[in-house]
């Protein structure tokens, strides 16, 4: 019987295809490694067997089932916009579409909250809670062909993160289908157990996602605009660092680095030419030929030839500076009532003022907003022209940012040209969004570039104290490293996965690399024997062991706190026990979800392992695995060390919801908490 005929006969109900034309559709996401195969004629690679469009949770779980009992690989598909070669079929795969399942299940305006289905196209879902009045904050520049599960599925961040975090803040519950087929819900807790971070981030190797119940806010009824040149990229996000741990949350806080603004400043006076001309603003596409002086195609052997030569070009724009370019460019967005709006933007602006900065006014940021998706459709032509694009986001704490933006831009800068921004700002750090561009004579040799520029970037991000992805995802491109970032957690990620996906079927090879953690590990560094504060970052290190009034009296002698509710929380804990606990007397993560309150941790596990989660402020390499040990009670492990979040006497304004913090814990929610924490706690 033949593959289509199998699962025709199982599945009779389930609209199925294995059209050629549907299986180059769907044999790859937007991982721009692809595109240079496409150049070069080679698009039927990786075909999947069967596509498959499941409308209901109960026809995703037929369709686990199905794959589960007769071993077949199974890839859950959104829209296909991941840049990280998340899917990669072969002629046994089962790829899942899910967009069938896009139908809002429920809207209450109370919590505020919605429940959506996977499936809901970013943009239309967004569209449609506006027309309620509300928004979900949530605005990847993929938003035009993503997908709510995409989102959850990749950890991912929108443009707005500074108000309103990353997609992890915004979930209140996830139903989704494991391994066998079971349908399961999970519950966010504030204070745990909680098992949504574990399939948040998991791209699809844990199991499908097929709902979630989300966080939603009201429309914001005003915006304040405000961009400002600061005579250095570090001058820029010292102030944006400032702003931050000032109570501040910008919706937008994207600073451009000085090559970058100066390509701005060229492409804005090409418009307003381009304007005078026609009379009538121009289209996207008129526009990018006027930024660039050339009609359609006009330049591609110039360009070729540039990108060929990338250290050179590097060296160029690293000579000239930012004397020359005019500094970097900070554009601000903030959100809310007018008058809140307009008071927080004023505190902004007394911040860029002492940072040396020079006001430009309104229009670059309300220009960046009106074409704040048009850099996703900005890559083709570099393909069309010879050569080829890519982009990489990173992440650390303020400490660490310069370490990181020098190591990585140098790692690339051998390979490839390099320009830079920065963006999703947090108290304790912020993110680094590197844009590549490089060209070879053929198509092995700008694949074998391409190959080269990543894993130079991925161990300079490793080694300056980066995360390897701060919103993109993992995929295929960055799995091989996961170990040498995680460590045994990519040993427990493998673990929790023999949990959800006992037949290996889930999305294989992706996310993590086919066998464990292959990098050396080596003893973790003893606890800090007192508390240790990264006063930049407004982090403090401390051992498991260390008592909570200990670390607050040190905190206090530097003027901060860790603003807790001491009538919940007693002095006299340990860290350890405290997290164990579920940190009682904690901030509530749901009134300032750009705020966290463990940057990192090191873990004794049950059987010895011991597991290490650098610091980060946020991070999208895989599950969030401080879920194993907040209010699971020391099941686990014992948390060894942690860096918690130092508060300085300024705290950010409320976000309000009535959103429960700790449901109830089902029995069969419990029973899938014993055996997760029957699977991590033997990792060795």
């Amino acid at each position: 019987m033949s593959f289509e005929a199998a699962i025709s006969r199982a599945l009779p109900g389930i609209p199925r295809s294995a059209s050629p034309v549907d299986q180059i559709a769907y044999a790859r996401d937007l991982w721009p490694r692809h595109h240079l195969a496409v150049t070069e004629g080679r698009i039927a690679e990786h075909r999947p067997g069967l596509i498959v469009w499941p409308a209901s949770t109960e026809e995703v779980a037929q369709v686990v089932r199905f794959c589960a009992d007769e071993g077949l690989p199974l890839v859950p598909y959104g829209a296909g916009s991941g840049v990280c070669g998340g899917v990669l079929p072969d002629d046994r795969t089962v790829v899942l579409d899910l967009k069938r399942l896009s139908r809002r299940r429920a809207l209450d305006r109370q919590a505020p909250s919605v429940e959506i289905e996977a499936g809901a196209l970013g943009i239309r879902f967004e569209e449609e809670l506006n027309a309620e009045g509300f928004t979900l904050g949530h605005f990847p520049s993929s938003i035009l062909c993503s997908t709510v599960g995409g989102w959850v599925a990749a950890r991912s961040a929108g443009q707005c993160s500074g108000l309103y975090g990353k997609i992890e803040d915004m979930v209140a519950s996830l139903e989704c289908v494991v391994g066998r087929g079971e349908i399961v819900r999970f519950d966010r807790r504030a204070r745990g157990p909680d098992l949504t971070p574990l399939l948040i981030g998991s791209e699809g190797v844990l199991g499908v996602v097929t709902a979630a119940t989300l966080r939603l806010h009201a429309s914001p009824p005003a915006r304040a605009f405000a961009a400002f040149s600061f005579p250095t990229l570090e001058a820029g996000w010292n102030a944006m660092r400032e702003m931050f741990q000032a109570g501040l949350r910008p919706a937008v806080s994207r600073l451009y680095d000085p090559f970058d603004s100066f390509m701005a400043r060229l492409g804005a006076v090409r418009r307003q030419r381009a304007h005078a001309e026609a009379g009538d603003e121009p289209s996207e596409g008129t526009a990018a030929r006027a930024r660039s002086g050339r009609g359609p195609g006009a330049g591609a052997a110039v360009l070729r030839g540039l990108l060929r030569a990338p250290g050179l070009l590097n060296q160029v724009v690293d000579t000239v500076g930012s004397r020359v370019l005019r500094g970097a460019t900070l554009i601000l967005i903030f959100e809310g009532t007018a008058r809140a709006s307009a008071d927080d933007l004023a505190r902004a602006a007394a911040i860029a003022g002492r940072g040396g900065a020079r006001p430009l006014g309104e229009e670059p940021a309300r220009h960046w907003l009106a074409h704040r998706y048009s850099v996703s459709y900005r890559q083709a032509p570099v393909f069309m022209a010879g050569a080829f694009s890519d982009t990489m986001e990173v992440a650390a704490p303020w400490s660490r940012l310069d370490a990181l933006y020098s190591a990585v831009r140098g790692a690339l800068g051998r390979h490839v040209f390099v320009m830079a921004h920065l963006s999703h700002a947090y108290p304790d750090g912020c993110s680094i969004y590197f844009t590549f561009a490089g060209s070879a004579p053929t198509v092995a040799a700008a694949e074998a570039k391409y190959d080269a520029a990543w894993r130079a970037a991925l161990d300079a991000a490793i080694d300056a104290g980066g995360t390897l992805s701060h919103h993109h995802g993992v995929g295929r491109s960055k799995a091989p490293r996961l170990g040498a970032e995680l460590g045994l957690g990519a040993d427990v990620v493998h673990a929790l996965r023999g949990v959800f996906d006992p037949a290996g079927i889930m999305n294989p090879g992706n996310l993590l690399p086919r066998a464990a953690a292959s990098a050396p590990r080596r003893p973790l560094p003893p606890p800090p024997a007192a508390p240790v504060l990264d006063g930049d970052s407004l982090l403090v290190h401390a051992a498991g062991a260390a008592r909570i009034g200990d670390v607050e009296r040190a905190l206090e002698q530097r003027g901060l706190t860790l603003a807790l509710d001491f009538g919940a929380a007693s002095r006299e804990l340990t860290l350890d026990a405290w997290i164990a606990a579920g940190a009682p007397g904690a901030p509530d993560p749901w009134s300032d979800p750009v705020d966290h309150l463990v940057a990192g941790f090191t873990a004794r596990l049950a059987s010895g392992a011991e597991l290490a989660v650098r610091p980060a402020p946020r991070r999208a390499v895989g599950p969030d695995l401080f879920a194993l040990f907040l209010g699971v009670g020391g099941r686990v492990g014992a948390i060894t060390s942690v860096h918690l979040r130092a508060h300085g006497a300024s705290r950010a304004r409320a976000l309000p919801t009535s959103l429960p913090r700790q449901p109830s814990l089902g029995d069969a929610e419990a029973a899938w908490l014993d055996a997760v924490v029957s699977a991590a706690r033997d990792v060795r």
